[in-house]
């Protein structure tokens, strides 16, 4: 792939530039052939130079045979199936396919998805390419080497013990708000995937940026980050024209973005003024003004100051790594721990215990930390059901990825988590739901290469214990006060993919008050 002549190599990119408009030049001067007979045969040579530079690119990998003119596997990718995806990581380690221009090569094992996630030499996040112009292109995301890794630092300051301490009252007040409405509803069944979506989105926007935002401004944006979710598919249409999803989330982008903006002035007067940190806004803007401080009293250079629209940009960032796979993993939390009422037994069980001093105690860090089957459980359910099945990277150079195939550049690399989170010798009996692995008696956590939910290497999540901690203190709250039933269908264990995965049937559920503490066993 790397020598001289190859299809990448420039001089034959000319020359087969020459040769067609050669042959355009001589074709229309032949009296005796007509236009259409000659754009006609131009179009098949596109083609036909298109799928050679497809099959070249190819090589031996598992793929279509061929590539569509033009598109390729755009109604494939447009319209994906978790079974579409299983197939090609059953075909090999690594797999291609092309999509309009975008030549993606996907890797099916542990090794080689770690590989790609550790190795920015050769490869950087691509995200999708809809996502520069719904995040920014100048968003901190897309920064790579030392500039991504000097952000990231500014930014551990919002995902500490302490800063997570702060966080979970926020969020015990939005769980009880939700279950309060879930239990309006008198135990009537229906699909709970949206409102478990509507109750994470409203803990992030809380958490993220206190009560600087009005009720009404949090459910707007709970509206309209569906089209940032909706454009969210592995290839969409690269241009957002009018009409198209990708425009349709750079317009919802914008106003969350001038909301957020509206919050952080409103944010920096408070903290200005000796306000109490409620909030990772709160703390982040505290956070620098504290550092400010500090380097002006010690005759230093005053630090970077990053303005309103930085902080909104970068609060959005941690909405969208947030919002869709935290809601998936809620919603199949729920489902797996009411198909296994052993397993929501135990959870109870142990909250009933760290709490039988005071069981109507306020949720707090500490008592999370205590939790240790509870955080098997939300280990389990991440594992079982991955709310990322891949995360898309793009080639900088040629890459020997094997050796007997080298990625080329500029190409989409793909490392997944499914096949890893479900190899057998590292999880033995992998599509059975059992938290106990995770325990002392297990051996799950001997294979930590395997757990790749919050990804490896230099763009591992940065929020990923805060997260966990969510989902755990969720659960908590919810054994304590609501039992809750699922209603199994056909489709309740098929999986659909909207941006993340969710049950075919939306997680059919009912709630109901808990029976009371005496009446259930510890």
């Amino acid at each position: 792939m790397g020598g001289g002549g190859g299809i990448f190599d420039p001089r034959t990119i000319e020359s087969a530039k020459h040769t067609i408009a050669d042959f355009m030049k001589t074709a229309f001067s032949q009296p005796n052939i007509s236009t259409t007979a000659v754009i006609c045969s131009a179009v098949v040579g596109l083609f036909a130079y298109e799928q050679y530079v497809y099959l070249n690119k190819k090589k031996g990998l598992p793929g279509p045979q061929f590539k569509i003119p033009i598109i390729g596997a755009f109604t494939d990718s447009l319209y994906p199936t978790f079974e579409g995806y299983m197939s090609k990581w059953k075909s090999g380690e690594l797999s291609c396919v092309s999509v309009f221009d975008r030549f993606v090569v996907i890797a099916s094992t542990c090794d080689l998805s770690r590989k790609i996630l550790n190795a920015p030499v050769y490869a950087e996040p691509a995200v999708v390419d809809s996502m520069k112009h719904i995040l920014c292109a100048d968003n901190w995301v897309f920064l790579s080497g030392k500039s991504h890794v000097d952000y990231r630092k500014g930014l551990n300051v919002l995902f500490t013990r302490k800063a997570l301490g702060i966080y979970i009252p926020v969020q015990d007040k939005v769980y009880k708000k939700h279950f309060a409405e879930w239990l309006s509803l008198n135990g009537e069944k229906g699909q709970y995937q949206l409102r478990f979506r509507e109750l994470n989105m409203e803990s992030s926007l809380r958490v993220f940026l206190g009560d600087h935002m009005s009720d009404e401004v949090a459910s707007k944006i709970s509206q309209e980050y569906f089209n940032i979710t909706a454009a969210l598919e592995l290839v969409n249409f690269p241009i957002p024209l009018p009409g198209t999803k990708v425009y349709k989330a750079v317009q919802s982008r914008k106003y969350i973005v001038n909301q957020f903006v509206e919050c952080i002035k409103d944010c920096r007067t408070r903290m200005a003024n000796g306000g109490e940190t409620k909030s990772m806004m709160d703390a982040w803007v505290r956070s620098m003004l504290d550092t400010e401080a500090e380097l002006a009293a010690a005759g230093k250079p005053a630090p970077r100051k990053f303005d309103n629209r930085e902080i909104a940009l970068t609060i959005l960032t941690f909405l969208f790594a947030s919002q869709d796979a935290t809601s998936s993993a809620m919603t199949w939390a729920f489902q797996l721990t009411a198909d296994h009422p052993d397993v929501l037994h135990k959870i109870r069980s142990e909250q009933m215990k760290l709490r039988e001093e005071n069981p109507d105690q306020e949720l707090t860090l500490e008592l999370m930390e205590k939790s240790v089957y509870l955080r098997q459980v939300i280990k389990e359910v991440l594992r079982i059901r991955p709310p990322v099945l891949m995360v898309p990277y793009q080639t900088v150079r040629e890459w020997p990825i094997t050796p007997n195939y080298t990625v080329p550049k500029g190409s989409m690399v793909i490392p997944t988590t499914y096949p890893a989170l479900h190899d057998p010798v590292a999880y033995p009996n992998p599509d059975n739901f059992d938290p106990d692995r995770w325990g002392t008696e297990g051996t799950a956590e001997k294979y930590p290469k395997n757990f790749m939910v919050f990804g490896n290497g230099p763009h591992h999540c940065l929020g990923k214990e805060y997260a966990v901690m969510h989902l755990m203190a969720t659960l908590a709250e919810a054994c304590m006060v609501l039992d809750w039933t699922h209603y199994r269908t056909d489709k309740s264990d098929d999986i659909s993919i909207f941006a993340t995965i969710y049950p075919q049937d939306g997680c059919i559920m009912s709630f109901e008050p808990r029976k009371s503490p005496a009446s259930i066993s510890t």
